[in-house]
């Protein structure tokens, strides 16, 4: 006992840590007490338990073990720190808890584990599962399985690796144990339900009843994807999207399409264990191989075969076997052989995939030579062969060798080329193949589309069509220009027959398209970009600084495309059509003195032919028949400079004006030539040809020109030819000039003897050299000395010159052709200069004696055969991709023993680099990582070497097709010291100047970090310079992530020196000039080309181009500061006095429409949208690049400094300047707050409290300026605002919070809500805690209307947080729906949903709390009306369709506001005296939703008068108020704006444009001007309706007079509407729906009763329904019922008088059914019945409480089947699978008894008594019947419909005998029967005289009108026949005073319609829309005598009404 007294007293962590068990056992109860309350998962009491937690779960007290199991669970989940023991807890409960026989210890154990993976642990716990797997224990393995299977089932398998469970599986099969084998077996269909066929591969090989058993298995599961459906913490949005489906009843649509991409991603391949097989090769394949016999080189084949058939191979040096096979297939006379070879290389190459792309060059020229063979199952196995081999390499690296085949004699080597190619481009996307390389193919296609043999026709069809499929026609069609229609339509065949594999086998192609999309995309993605490689850059300037998407770039677009839309229009005119053409356009006159002798009236006749061309229409003027005309005899022969001068100077004008085409310019183009050289002519010459240039783009025309110069032999046309051209090219730009074409002919003008044309030629080529750089010399080198110095002269005046900006050639180019267009010029003409040098195909000369010498024994032959390679380069100058087997015997010496030789090699690999230019990329696999391994050298001069080697190479190939791939984390992986230091020593250079890298660069992670810990010390240093680097790639974040992976003493110092490396991180390099050139601000000049450097850097950036895929995924570290340095360390060291100096100016620099553009093209995705958790690398160097036109560079090199200091200043500087340059700081808005977003993401709080500070100050600035934000800024600031509202410091949740409330004042609180309600679902409870905050002020300030997307919906998600775990969350959200309680009363239970009792009793306190402190603070609530959002009934719409009204509405406000601002100024000069209806400042009423009193109102019309009574029967017609028409001439556009403003939140807004409306309503000549708009109308009325129901009757501040008056305008204006049929016919189905759904709810709002006149209101409403229903198109409103009805059955919310209400609507459209038959389509109405018993089968409805619907349904089917009979099967086409439909079967039934029924009912109506013959066919249904009726009679509800219905039935069937139904009832309800049938008598008989009713649903007198009962009120009242004579004289009297309205269509309804009381209650709520005025006085006093006093009006009382009126109207007339 004393001992228990002793640990009593230990504190429990001591406890836990006893030796005895009762002491550990206590302990580990207090211990799972004291975590369960601890709430901040940070707290410092977890770090106490991180080293007993291990101890809990090993307990060696089985009791005891249990409790610490429990406690180490809760410690688990909620202690931040409890990652740290992940491998310790786990390696304990694997060893000591699953081998306990407790079932809850394991369950506990297992727990556990999941819960360590829930924490992001995931990689650790299956380590230790794995490993327990080992354990001799097997109920070890079995748990350890059973763990790993409920991980993989809960968490799916993009959380749980499934490769090295895979890898296991086979083994636990061959367990002992069956236990284990059951258990695998489960595991192994869970893991199939995942991976799916993935997983046959691996499990192969296991016992065949196994797997047969599995087989069985897995045919059982479903087929759907499983889905994740437990979550790790970082996967909360998940998560709740998920429950989100699980509360809407798992809709899984989305979650099915997540998953299947998901199962898609899991590869076979990758599940496979490679196998080694090049050292089970037989020890003599290689003599077999080369045997002589055929059998012998068969049996090392098969060997091979075998071999290969493993799906998976290891990596090795493959290199002699692929030469053996390739010499078999290429040389091999026995084609068996060859088939099997080719299999070989399949299966290698299938095996290897990626790895093998190094022998790919090696074996594709090879492979395609051999398809001459005709054999089919040899080209079937070349064919397979290749296509794996392509599957490993790209387009790009084999195309050279393609292309090579595709003009082969042979056919099939070109057929099946083209074939290949055809499969290939299946693979492939737009990124991946780019123009630059579909070009040359299409080239090639084309040529043989014409070729004699029709296979290789058909062959180039398909191939072309592909590409068409793949790339679009767009991209396709400027290579098919020459194609004619017939071949063009083929290729559209084939491309609309191809199925893109894309989406098909993640196999092999999988793998390929990642490695092209990486590495394709430099050609075609730059120009998105605006960033082409800086090579390309010149021409791009010459063509302009373009702006993209805007006509600008169109210089560089005009000479590829214009051609396209033009040249092809004119066909040659023969000269007759000319002369007539000619002659229809030009005097007689002129026409006959053309070839006049005398030349001055030559000279009058060009005279006169100038005049009609200069008066000529474009459209009218034939140019080819002027053009013809003119150079008609003597034409171009013409002797006379006058007359020549003429003609010269019209054949310009035709071109500038005409549509002036390329056949009309091969008419004159030899003419001018001839005479540009003319003295006197040869300017107007010019003219004319810079004329043509513009018309048939300058390339074509240029081309021309100059071969016709130089076809003629006069020097001086050659030379201004020459300088012609040089003057085009500046003017034009030098996009797609043809450079080739050009290049023979200066070098035959440099050889002329006439010094003027040399000169000239020198000339041009300085202006060329202006567009081409360096790279233009190489084309002379060969030329003579002393010329050479004279163009090097040239070219020396032209350095640092930039291009002149294009000032023609832009007119043309057509909007749409410019992304084309920016595309051509990269791909074309000078983008490529390298591409235009005349290569040299050296492969013939590299013979296999020169390889054989290269790999001989003896070093000297091995130095000749390299001596000889050398001679062969240097003699080539420029060679071709091609050089045979060269690469594989120079990768044999780059590891030659004598180091001489491997110097050698490496200089003739830097020969190949310079000779070959960029397509040495194919080689860098095969060639240039082989470099990188001499590296390795020992000698510092080899290694020397190598590395300027490889330095040349990279400025040839650029660095992606380095970083790709495994090959240089191969190298990295080499213990290789040398190596290493070399390597890293590089990549710490090249890294730096990339700006996107392949995400491949992440396989080196793992090796730079063992360097770092490298015995060598210049390693570790290497590798630490190169660290920075690598981060500034691929991340903080990913390179944290990496490091987890190491053992935990190397990963603390590895994080350690990442931390360092973070802080000297640089920025990526800048965006190329070029992009800089493309923005708004920037001019030619600014864009300067970089000439022969940028050519040199451009390889290296050429693959900085494509989008950033890799890097989509890169986390941004937590402080992105660090990223944002400038680039390397040479900013800081400029930073001198010069910038001191330039920090005087403005530091905000205003762009014209900067920011328009800025969202043009973030809307059109050329830009990354802002959005992200993290900002990664490529979006501050997005920002950056946008701010450098609008910020000077110091302040840049502040803003994105690494050092927050420098953020500070920079800051206060902004802070300085903002207010004297504000409109500039408005232009870059979104730019500033963009910037202010990243430093949320900082963690230094000085920062963070200076960009509050300022931006504080901003918002208060826009507020005063009246800026409004547009959503582009808003979206791209204020969720990174919101995430600082969960700042732990007070200070800046303070400044947040007030930045939020100022954020209303500049965007709309509607959309702020959204915004906050996102920010509720944070992790982070102080977050969630104010975001609710936030939104109560909402509401409180701004009422329901700023709920987004609709109140129900939000106050939803808020009432969620009442459960919250955190109190000041509950609390939070507590006030949040006591705000909305408050805004619109006891609606907010309904609209909060289900809460648990606990939170709702929690709520209900809350609200009773708030009552009784209202009293005291209701004086304090008064304030202002508040103008609601623009729209606020946008937030009660339910469906997608009708929620783009509210923006349809505002767009059409916007186009209004434009327009009245236009007209305002005329308005006010002109007509002062008018008033200004429109003359609103509608960005304030748009916006501001504060203060009603800011808006002026329209033009008040008097109201009172006119909802005065009637008084004066004057026939007046008013016209309609000049406001209507005169502000604007649009009439459509006033009535859209007019029509917006009936949806205004502002009831007096809203009655002013009813009233306007009903102006025009009311004139039939006006009438017509709402055609086209009712549909619009009707969703504005019924948007005002939900406004009011929902709003304004909550409001009790608003005066219920009010809501009457806009209640009576509503109902008005649609009586008057409805009253047109031709305009009611327009409102369409869903419209009438809505607006069907407002008036019943309307009808049954009981809170219209309180309002005075409430029940007038109810019976106009009545009124209005029976309009709706007689007038509306008649299918669409019995449709809109049917989808009501459904909807108000499914909904349970709703009211049961609802559906019976619409119901009662439905037996009125039934009841009118033959009158309006004819009418309906009812195909449509039978699909709506279709999809209502879809929902609401026969069982179903028959299970409501009610069979109403039932017998509704019945009753409408019934009436059709008895009015159109067997047609009505007819009428079923719009029913998908009309057989499987409920509908079709009861139709059919109808039908069949259709005959009889039909009978039946017309002997009824004409002779009763000859009903008893037919009765006894139905007297079986008799009893059923009447039971039916005595059924509703006994009800409470039903008894009176039950007595009508006996009543009827009783008349149609006087002989039915009762008493069986009567007899065992009570006296009471005898006569209760009886005396209910009597009255019913009694009130039909009275009703005899009046004709039948037009109500809804028939009446009686017992009933009086009630919100909410059974009846609707449009119907009959039973009143006598003395009412109705009264009534009638009424109207009688009324016609003879003018008293009726002046138009037809406003005639009264017929009396029965109505009550007595209505028609004078409709008449004084809408007198409106009479056009006669009475006092108000008169009004008030009417309505009190005549409004009928209460709810229910008997006939006495109606009689009274009316004769005190009649009375009345007697006397005041008198």
């Amino acid at each position: 006992m004393g001992d228990d007294s002793e640990w009593m007293k230990l504190p429990t962590d001591q406890k836990c840590e006893h030796k005895i068990w009762k002491a550990r056992l206590n302990g580990y109860e207090e211990a799972l007490k004291l975590f369960q309350k601890i709430e901040d998962e940070k707290s410092s009491e977890w770090g106490k338990y991180l080293g007993l937690v291990k101890k809990f779960v090993t307990d060696s007290n089985a009791v005891a073990q249990l409790k610490g199991l429990e406690a180490a669970l809760v410690f688990i989940e909620n202690a931040h720190v409890a990652g740290k023991t992940t491998g310790e807890v786990v390696s304990g409960v694997v060893g000591k808890v699953f081998n306990q026989p407790k079932a809850r210890a394991k369950e506990l154990g297992s727990d556990i584990c999941l819960m360590y993976i829930e924490i992001e642990k995931a990689e650790v716990v299956q380590d230790e599962l794995i490993k327990g797997l080992d354990n001799k224990n097997p109920k070890i393995v079995v748990t350890c399985i059973e763990t790993l299977r409920k991980a993989l089932c809960e968490f799916g398998s993009k959380i749980i690796t499934l490769k090295p469970v895979v890898k296991v599986l086979p083994k636990l099969f061959e367990s002992r144990e069956k236990a284990v084998r059951d258990e695998a077996k489960l595991l192994a269909v869970e893991i199939y339900r995942w991976i799916r066929d993935a997983l046959r591969a691996p499990l192969q090989n296991i016992n065949s009843v196994q797997l047969k058993e599995l087989e069985e298995e897995w045919v059982k599961l479903p087929t759907a994807a499983p889905k994740q459906t437990r979550f790790l913490r970082s996967q909360q949005d998940l998560k709740a999207k998920f429950e989100q489906q699980q509360a809407a009843g798992g809709d899984e649509a989305d979650g099915d399409d997540d998953d299947e991409a998901e199962v898609a991603q899991v590869d076979p391949y990758e599940l496979l264990e490679a196998v080694e097989i090049l050292s089970k090769l037989p020890k003599d394949f290689y003599e077999k191989i080369e045997a002589k016999k055929w059998q012998e080189r068969k049996e090392a084949l098969e060997a091979v075969e075998t071999l290969t058939k493993n799906p998976k191979l290891e990596n090795g040096d493959y290199g002699d076997l692929v030469r053996a096979l390739k010499k078999v297939i290429g040389k091999d006379a026995n084609v068996m052989l060859v088939a099997m070879a080719a299999k070989c290389l399949a299966g290698l190459a299938a095996g290897l995939r990626k790895k093998f792309g190094t022998y790919a060059g090696l074996v594709v020229p090879t492979i395609l030579e051999k398809f001459k063979e005709k054999k089919p199952q040899v080209v079937q196995a070349l064919q397979e062969a290749i296509d794996a081999v392509f599957l490993t390499t790209t387009l790009q690296n084999i195309s050279e060798d393609v292309l090579s085949v595709m003009d082969n004699k042979n056919p099939s080597i070109k057929q099946q080329a083209s074939l290949f190619l055809a499969r290939s481009f299946r693979h492939c996307t737009p990124s991946t193949l780019p123009k630059s390389v579909l070009k040359p193919f299409c080239a090639a296609f084309l040529k043989q589309v014409n070729d004699s043999a029709p296979e290789v026709r058909d062959a180039a069809f398909e191939a072309l069509g592909t590409a068409m499929k793949v790339v679009g026609e767009k991209a396709v069609n400027p290579f098919l220009t020459d194609v004619d229609k017939l071949k063009l339509d083929k290729i559209k065949e084939c491309a609309d027959k191809v199925e893109l594999a894309g989406k098909k086998g993640g196999g092999g192609g999988g793998e390929k398209k990642e490695k092209p999309a990486a590495k394709a995309p430099p050609a075609v993605e730059a120009p998105a970009k605006q960033s082409g490689p800086p090579k390309k850059a010149p021409p791009a300037k010459a063509a302009g600084p373009p702006k993209k998407g805007k006509p600008a770039s169109a210089p560089s677009a005009k000479s590829k495309k214009a051609p396209d839309t033009k040249e092809i229009v004119e066909t040659e005119l023969s000269p007759e059509v000319c002369e007539e053409k000619a002659a229809a356009v030009l005097p007689a006159t002129c026409m006959q003195l053309l070839d006049s002798a005398n030349w001055k009236e030559r000279l009058a006749s060009m005279e006169e032919f100038q005049r009609a061309v200069e008066q000529m229409d474009k459209s009218e003027m034939p140019c080819q028949a002027l053009v013809k005309m003119l150079a008609k005899k003597p034409g171009w022969k013409e002797t006379n400079f006058q007359v020549m001068q003429m003609k010269l100077h019209i054949v310009g004008l035709i071109a500038q004006k005409g549509s002036f085409s390329k056949t009309s310019a091969l008419v004159v183009l030899d003419g001018l030539v001839d005479k540009i050289g003319d003295v006197k002519c040869g300017s107007k010459a010019k003219e004319a040809l810079t004329a043509i240039g513009e018309a048939c783009c300058l390339p074509w025309t240029a081309e021309q020109v100059v071969s016709l110069a130089f076809a003629q032999k006069n020097p001086k046309n050659q030379a201004e030819t020459l300088n012609w051209l040089a003057n085009a090219m500046k003017e034009f730009g030098f996009a797609g000039i043809n450079v080739k074409a050009f290049i023979n002919n200066v070098k035959t003008a440099l050889a002329a003897t006439n010094p003027a044309v040399r000169t000239s030629a020198i000339t041009l080529l300085g202006v060329m050299y202006l567009y081409m750089g360096a790279p233009l010399r190489m084309f002379f080198e060969d030329e003579k000395p002393a010329l050479l110095s004279q163009i090097d002269a040239e070219f020396e005046k032209m350095q640092g010159q930039s291009p002149p900006a294009p000032i023609r050639g832009t007119k043309r180019a057509a909007p749409d052709e410019e992304g084309d267009a920016a595309e051509e010029e990269v791909d074309s003409g000078a983008g490529d200069i390298m591409d235009l040098l005349p290569r040299t195909d050296i492969s013939d000369k590299i013979t296999s004696d020169m390889v054989s010498k290269i790999s001989d024994k003896n070093w000297k032959i091995r130095k000749e055969g390299l001596d000889e390679v050398a001679t062969v380069i240097s003699e080539a100058k420029f060679i071709q991709a091609s050089i045979g087997e060269l690469p594989l015997a120079l990768k044999g010496r780059l590891s030659d023993s004598n180091k001489l030789l491997v110097q050698q090699t490496l200089n003739i690999l830097q020969q190949i680099a310079t000779a070959m230019g960029p397509s040495l990329k194919q080689h860098v696999k095969n060639l240039g990582i082989p470099v990188v391994t001499v590296l390795g050298d020992s000698k510092p001069n080899v290694r020397a070497a190598a590395l300027s080697t490889l330095n040349t190479w990279v400025e040839q190939t650029g660095m992606k097709e380095w970083l790709e791939g495994e090959d240089l984390s191969e190298e990295l992986k080499k213990e290789n010291p040398f190596l290493r230091q070399e390597l890293l020593g590089w990549l710490a250079e090249k890294l730096p100047t990339l700006r996107t890298v392949p995400a491949d660069l992440m396989l080196c992670v793992p090796h730079l970090y063992t360097c770092l810990e490298d015995r060598s010390g210049d390693v570790r240093k290497k590798a630490q310079d190169a660290l920075p680097f690598f981060m500034m790639h691929l991340g903080y974040e990913k390179m944290i992530k990496a490091a987890g992976k190491l053992k935990p003493a190397s990963k603390d110092q590895v994080v350690g020196m990442l931390e360092k490396a973070r802080a000297v991180m640089p920025a990526k390099p800048e965006v190329p000039v070029k992009a800089a050139a493309s923005k708004p601000a920037s001019s030619a000049p600014a864009a300067k080309p970089a000439s022969a450097p940028a050519r040199n850097q451009s390889p290296s950036e050429d693959f900085s181009e494509p989008e950033p895929k890799p890097d989509t995924k890169k986390a941004k570290p937590a402080g992105p500061a660090a990223k944002k340095g400038v680039v390397g360390k040479k900013p800081p060291v400029k930073a001198g006095a010069k910038d001191e100096e330039d920090r005087s100016g403005p530091i905000f620099i205003l762009v014209p429409n900067g920011k328009e553009q800025r969202i043009k093209e973030e809307k059109t995705l050329k830009i990354l949208k802002w959005n992200f958790i993290t900002p990664r690398d490529e979006y501050v160097e997005q920002l950056k690049t946008q701010m450098s036109t609008c910020l000077p560079k110091w302040l840049q090199d502040e803003l994105f400094h690494f050092d927050f200091q420098r953020h500070v200043k920079a800051i206060g500087a902004m802070i300085e300047h903002m207010e004297p340059e504000c409109e500039a700081v408005i232009g870059c808005l979104d730019l500033i707050l963009k910037w202010f977003t990243l430093r949320f993401f900082d963690t230094n709080t000085s920062v963070l409290m200076k960009a509050l500070e300022f931006l504080k100050l901003l918002f208060t600035m826009l507020s005063r300026k009246n800026y409004q934000l547009n959503d582009y800024e808003a979206s791209s600031f204020i969720p990174y605002l919101i995430l600082k509202v969960g700042e732990s410091k007070d200070g800046v949740r303070k400044d947040v919070r007030a930045i939020l409330t100022m954020l209303c004042k500049v965007y709309a609180a509607s959309k702020v809500f959204p915004l906050l309600m996102e920010g509720t679902k944070s992790k982070n409870s102080k977050q969630r805690s104010e975001c609710l905050e936030e939104l109560g002020c909402l509401i409180e300030n701004f009422g329901m209307n700023v709920c987004q997307p609709t109140p129900a919906k939000a106050l939803k998600d808020i009432a969620v947080h009442i459960g919250d775990r955190d109190t000041t969350v509950r609390n939070a959200a507590l006030n949040t729906v006591l705000a909305a309680y408050n805004a619109c009363g006891d609606q907010v239970f309904k609209l909060i949903g289900n809460l648990s009792e606990k939170e709702m009793s929690m709520l209900e306190e809350r609200i009773k709390r708030s009552a009784k402190k209202v009293p005291a603070a209701s004086a304090k609530q008064e304030r202002p009306q508040r103008e609601p959002p623009a729209n606020p009934s946008a937030t009660f719409l339910r469906k997608p369709a009708q929620e783009e009204v509210p923006n349809k509405l505002k767009i059409m406000y916007r186009t209004y506001r434009i327009q009245a601002r236009a007209q305002n100024a005329h308005l006010e000069q002109s007509t002062p005296s008018i008033p200004k209806e429109f003359q609103l400042d509608l960005d304030v009423f748009e916006n501001n939703h504060t203060c009603a009193s800011d808006i002026p109102d329209l033009v008040q019309h008097k109201l009172d008068e006119v909802l005065e009574p009637v008084m004066i029967p004057e026939r007046k017609i008013r016209s309609v108020s000049p406001h209507f028409d005169d502000i604007h001439n649009s009439t459509a556009s006033t009535i859209n704006f007019v029509i917006s403003q009936v949806a205004s939140g502002d009831i007096n807004t809203s009655i002013q444009a009813l009233a306007q409306i009903d102006e025009v309503l009311r004139q039939a000549d006006k009438a017509e001007a709402m055609s086209g708009h009712i549909d619009q109308f009707l969703i504005a009325t019924f948007m005002q309706l939900r406004l009011i129901y929902n709003t304004h009757m909550a409001d009790d501040r608003l005066d219920k007079k009010d809501i009457f008056k806009l209640y009576s305008c509503i109902i008005g204006n649609m009586l008057s509407l409805f009253s047109m049929e031709s305009l009611a016919r327009e409102a369409s189905m869903g419209v009438l729906k809505d607006l069907m759904h407002g008036l019943i709810t309307l009808m049954l709002d009981s809170r219209v009763e309180d309002i005075e006149d409430g029940q007038q209101l109810i019976r106009s409403v009545n009124l209005l329904v029976v309009r709706v229903l007689e007038k509306s198109d008649q299918t669409n409103i019995l449709s809109a019922l049917l989808v009501l009805l459904q909807d108000s059955l499914i909904s349970t919310a709703g009211s049961p008088m609802f559906s019976e209400l619409v119901m009662k609507c439905l037996w009125r459209m039934i009841r009118f059914l033959p009158q309006t038959i004819n009418s309906i389509n009812l195909d449509r109405i039978l699909l709506d019945v279709h999809n209502f018993m879809k929902v609401f089968p026969k069982e179903k409805l028959k299970q409501l409480k009610s069979d109403v619907p039932h017998r509704t349904l019945k009753t409408l089917l019934h009436t059709l089947c008895r009015l159109t009979g067997a047609k009505i099967l007819d009428h079923m086409s719009m029913i998908e699978n009309r057989n499987e439909s409920e509908l079709e079967a009861h139709l059919r039934r109808v039908v069949k008894h259709s005959a009889n029924l039909s009978g039946l009912k017309s002997d009824k109506s004409s002779e009763k008594g000859a009903l008893r013959s037919d009765d006894k066919m139905i007297k079986a249904k008799v009893s059923d019947i009447l039971s039916e009726i005595f059924k509703k009679i006994g009800s409470k509800e039903n008894t009176k419909e039950g007595l009508t219905e006996l009543y009827e039935y009783k008349q149609k069937y006087s002989d039915a005998d009762l008493e069986p139904f009567l007899r065992n009832t009570s006296q009471f309800f005898q006569s209760y029967v009886e005396r209910g049938l009597r009255m019913i008598e009694s009130e039909r008989e009275g009703k005899g005289r009046i004709q039948p009713s037009t109500g809804v649903i028939p009446q009686h007198s017992t009933d009086s009108y009630l919100p909410g009962s059974s009846s609707v009120p449009v119907s009959n009242n039973g009143e006598d026949m003395n009412a109705a004579a009264y009534y009638e004289r009424l109207k009688i009297l009324r016609k003879r005073r003018g008293l009726e309205n002046s138009t037809p269509e406003e005639d009264r309804p017929p009396l029965s319609s109505l009550r007595p009381s209505v028609a004078s209650s409709t008449d004084m709520l809408h007198s409106k829309l009479s056009q006669l005025k009475e006092s108000r006085e008169h009004f008030q006093q009417e309505q009190s005598h005549s409004h009928s006093p209460t709810r229910s009006s008997s006939p006495a009382s109606n009689l009274d009404d009316l004769k005190k009126r009649l009375e009345r109207i007697k006397s005041n007339r008198q």
